[in-house]
């Protein structure tokens, strides 16, 4: 018997230890690290003295054993590892990881088996399914990451998995500071539009770090506030003390008891709230969240957008997916009158995520097109300050602020 097939026959015992003592490997992961480390000692003793194969470096087989039995395989080294950002499985013999902004296919192979029993591993603590009648899934690992899944036939022939690990790198505006997100008069402007409670689009592309900024973000809210969070999977990590999170659920085998984003917006209106954010808005609940921020509510929300201008345009559309009764001639004054800025992020080449631009919407629309001041824009790679002044000034000067002197131009 090899050292790998040793580990192989430790890591059966501590299943069986498992399956004896009913333990949950998801949940109760320092139980199963004593009991693997238990089983490894107790196989290195009986080595010494019955001729067993020697395990190797003991650390080296605890962690093997424990990525299989209460992680997730072969897979776990990339969850371990703090530079991946994303994992993703093409086919069983594809797997694709994300470092730095930056992919590339990682000599791990699996078997088809091996991708289903990960999936269903991963989607045991969320008590969410995949199936031929649910050939899509969105969940959240109990790490934070979020887990996307499709399956055949909606995929062509192999299960697609993505999974976007919550890699906490800013957890403040000023951390993007430090990260070269932005610039230190943009954050400071920021932080002050939030404090002073502007509603706040923020949009970009798919991993441009656009939940990232919404996090840092709503860390400027004053602590005395009340945060209520709609998403469809949790993904906000809100540094408050007072902040109530709803997330979407999926309809029963019977087609019953869906909650979509939509129910929660509305819902969200009920629980007394100071602030409302919304993960991500891609249907008509960019209605609901329009309605709510013109009556007073102050909010945040995500948009995919390629730019500022594309992001107050589809905000302009979406709602008319609610109905036939809503129009552009009721939808078009209302965005005007409920966003107040809009930062725009991406996902540069160099793997590193920057805002690109910082808008405002002053409130005024000409037919269907609505006015925007450019507050700051990118040039020659840096964001700078461009002429343009925020709405809401009364806000600033009732939370303190100096709207001029936060937007004074730099001296060359």
């Amino acid at each position: 018997m090899s050292t790998q097939e040793a580990v192989r026959h430790v890591e059966g015992e501590v299943r069986e230890l498992i399956r004896r003592s009913g333990i949950d490997p998801t949940s109760n992961t320092l139980e199963v690290r004593r009991l693997v480390q238990d089983a490894v000692q107790d196989y290195d003793e009986r080595s010494l003295h019955g001729g067993l194969p020697s395990l190797g470096d003991m650390r080296s087989a605890v962690h093997s054993i424990l990525a299989v039995v209460a992680g997730y395989g072969p897979l776990q080294q990339y969850f371990d590892d703090p530079a991946v950002e994303e994992i993703w499985i093409n086919e069983p013999g594809k797997i694709f990881v994300a470092r730095g902004g930056i992919a590339e296919l990682t000599p791990t192979i699996l078997t088809s088996d091996d991708v289903r029993d990960l999936v269903e591993r991963m989607l045991k603590s969320s008590g969410r399914r995949v199936d031929l009648s649910n050939p899509f899934v969105d969940a959240t690992l109990p790490d934070g990451s979020r887990l996307h899944v499709v399956i055949p036939d909606i995929s062509r022939t192999h299960w697609q998995v993505n999974v976007r690990k919550f890699v906490v790198k800013a957890d403040h505006l000023d951390d993007l500071v430090r990260l070269g997100t932005m610039t230190r008069q943009a954050a400071t402007f920021l932080d002050a539009a939030v404090a002073s409670g502007l509603n706040v689009l923020v949009a970009g592309g798919t991993q441009a770090g656009k939940t990232t900024l919404l996090n840092c973000l709503a860390a400027a809210i004053p602590p005395r506030e009340r945060v209520i969070t709609c998403e469809e999977v949790f993904e906000l990590k809100i540094p408050l003390r007072d902040v109530a999170s709803m997330q979407c659920r999926q309809p029963s085998l019977e087609g019953t008891g869906e909650v979509p984003l939509r129910r929660l917006v509305k819902e969200a209106l009920r629980m007394r709230p100071s602030r409302i954010i919304v993960g991500e808005v891609r249907q008509e609940e960019s209605l609901d969240l329009l309605i709510a921020l013109n009556s007073g509510v102050p909010g945040m929300c995500t948009v995919h957008a390629n730019s500022a201008r594309e992001a107050v345009t589809k905000m302009c559309t979406l709602p008319l997916l609610a109905g036939e009764n809503v129009s552009s001639r009721f939808v078009v004054p209302t965005v005007a009158a409920a966003v107040d800025l809009v930062i725009h992020v991406a996902l540069e080449r160099d793997g590193v995520r920057r805002v690109r631009e910082i808008v405002a919407v002053p409130g005024r629309a000409e037919g269907d097109v609505i006015e925007i001041a450019d507050l700051f824009v990118t040039r020659q790679g840096q964001l700078r300050r461009a002429d343009g002044f925020p709405p809401q000034r009364e806000a600033f000067e009732r939370a303190g602020y100096d709207v001029a002197a936060l937007l004074a131009q730099e001296a060359p």
